[in-house]
């Protein structure tokens, strides 16, 4: 990427980082930090907004929900610090993408390859659940986020959340939405312009212990997001 997109991705990342919107989120997320779990009480938690990181040429994006309380928003790195995170990278080192399958602070080495990692929405929200209008917010971060990506062709949306967030991104771009509105499922594969998206449960916890989202499973929906991703930009 030239060097002048790359600036502007950190400069986003530091406007991102800033952002004081939101003051239910605030509230959350600096109450969190401040507080903190007993098994990180010697942690310098990051309590802020999270952007995105990963491959600034990366034709891969994976759209999240929000920083989980005690893992981003403590580490400071999308899916870093957390079970949620263990599975996804352990899932991206597997297909190649991530050089290693563990993520536990913001400067322990790991890159991705070929894919960026953000969220809809930047704050850890109460309860994992933010409200429509922190969406709404949020959204711009998320549009300049992906404008600044230009290799994109595929987004792996996990969860219902970051499939509308991509959908409502792509109808603010002037995309026209199928009717009715496509619904989230996992495995759900569509075209709209110039992007594929492919959705997936989420990966966090409450899905992988239950059994409801398997690695074999997540395994195929990466895999073939990639083959959607790297055969777009032949």
């Amino acid at each position: 990427m030239a060097a002048p997109e790359t600036r502007k991705l950190k400069t986003l990342a530091r406007e991102i980082s800033s952002c004081r919107a939101c003051p239910r989120l605030v509230d959350h997320r600096e109450t969190v930090a401040r507080e903190k779990r007993r098994a990180f009480r010697d942690f310098d938690y990051w309590g802020r907004p999270v952007p995105g990181f990963g491959d600034p040429e990366a034709t891969l994006v994976i759209v999240g929900l929000a920083p989980a309380a005690h893992g981003a928003n403590r580490t400071g790195r999308m899916f870093t610090g957390d079970r949620s995170g263990d599975f996804l990278f352990a899932a991206l080192h597997r297909a190649g993408v991530a050089n290693q399958k563990t993520s536990v602070t913001r400067d322990d080495g790991l890159v991705l390859s070929g894919a960026y990692v953000l969220a809809p929405v930047r704050c850890a929200p109460p309860d994992n659940k933010p409200l429509p209008e922190e969406i709404v917010a949020c959204a711009p971060f998320l549009d300049r986020e992906l404008s600044l990506l230009p290799r994109v062709t595929v987004a792996l949306a996990l969860g219902a959340i970051g499939f509308r967030a991509i959908l409502d991104f792509l109808e603010r771009r002037g995309e026209t939405i199928p009717s009715p509105r496509p619904a989230f499922s996992h495995g759900v594969e569509l075209r709209i312009g110039k992007l594929w998206i492919v959705g997936s449960y989420h990966v966090s916890q409450q899905n992988t212990q239950t059994g409801r989202l398997t690695e074999p499973m997540f395994d195929d929906v990466v895999r073939r997001a990639l083959t959607r991703s790297r055969g777009a930009a032949k």
